[in-house]
């Protein structure tokens, strides 16, 4: 038996909720937001597709975090989006000061959870929860690696008139367009894909992935939802089934790649610990050049952020 708590009954929240509701196996997922009566509608309005769903785990809203305890995993996607005029230095106070707050409220009713960050920016958000939660970092993880990694193989799969099911990949470093992107461990059906694509369109690839969000932004006026709220919950369903699911999280990376406590992507073994293993790749040259750089904008974000004092 098991309780998950999602924080932010926005898109990305109430769909996290909704995908781990059809997964059927978690007893009870509380959607939780400064707006009550809209995390109980969300809540109710999923629960109401349950008999249509085929699925038992039951959903509640609520903005009151006496409600949350006893959580298992708790999910973060509260903060606001980059408004025109807005600043890189505001967004990453002002959100950092909601995932801070939201952090000392989830583990005053549930000190054992594990937390999963989605709010951005991602890298240094992830960062900010450690700090406030004082878990051990294998406990705070932040979710970007699987959705970039998505966006990845939907694009191979479009390419190559595949079934994304069929690919598999590994992106590293921060969330957009400083990840890493690393063909050599990408496969179709356990073929390179560097037999099956050609290098020009390869790049192309990777950079439209680096896009990917702002992409979707452009389209529809607003950040994706259903790509990153499943990614989520995926990790959710790894941990709480400790499932050992290798996947690309952002996490304190604490000496391997030569990284020393700055907050990347990275490959993870997922399981009911949280992250049990980081995954340490023999990166050729030009892959670590590319992560190191990644390091570097990660860690002027981070430094930004300490330097605010929160």
């Amino acid at each position: 038996m098991s309780k998950v708590t999602v924080v932010g009954a926005g898109n990305v929240g109430a769909t996290v909720a909704n995908v781990l509701a059809h997964d059927d196996f978690v007893k009870e997922i509380v959607l939780l937001d400064i707006k009550g009566e809209m995390a109980q509608g969300k809540a109710l309005d999923s629960w109401q597709q349950a008999p249509i769903g085929s699925y038992s785990s039951y959903l509640r809203g609520t903005s009151d975090y006496a409600e949350t305890a006893g959580s298992d995993v708790v999910v973060i996607t509260a903060g606001l989006p980059r408004k025109p005029g807005m600043s890189r230095d505001d967004l990453i106070s002002t959100n950092a000061n909601i995932v801070n707050t939201v952090t000392k409220n989830l583990l005053q009713y549930s000190p054992d959870a594990i937390v999963i960050v989605v709010s951005n920016p991602l890298d240094v958000m992830t960062y900010a929860a450690h700090k406030t939660s004082g878990l051990p970092a294998s406990k705070v993880i932040g979710m970007a690696g699987i959705l970039d990694t998505a966006r990845y193989r939907a694009f191979l799969a479009d390419e190559l008139k595949v079934s994304p099911k069929d690919i598999q990949a590994i992106l590293m470093g921060g969330h957009g367009d400083t990840m890493v992107p690393l063909p050599r461990y990408t496969t179709v059906g356990g073929i390179p894909v560097t037999e099956l694509v050609s290098e020009e369109r390869l790049n192309a690839i990777v950079d439209r992935t680096k896009k990917g969000g702002g992409e979707l932004v452009e389209l529809m006026g607003t950040s994706a939802w259903y790509a990153p709220g499943a990614a989520a919950a995926q990790m959710v369903t790894a941990i709480l089934k400790d499932q050992r699911r290798i996947f690309p999280c952002c996490i304190k990376v604490e000496g391997q790649y030569g990284i020393d406590g700055v907050y990347v992507g990275v490959p993870v073994i997922l399981g009911k610990n949280g992250v049990e293993k980081v995954i340490e790749l023999d990166l050729n040259a030009e892959e670590k050049a590319l992560l190191d750089a990644s390091i570097v904008a990660v860690k002027s974000v981070m430094d930004v952020y300490d330097g605010m004092g929160l």
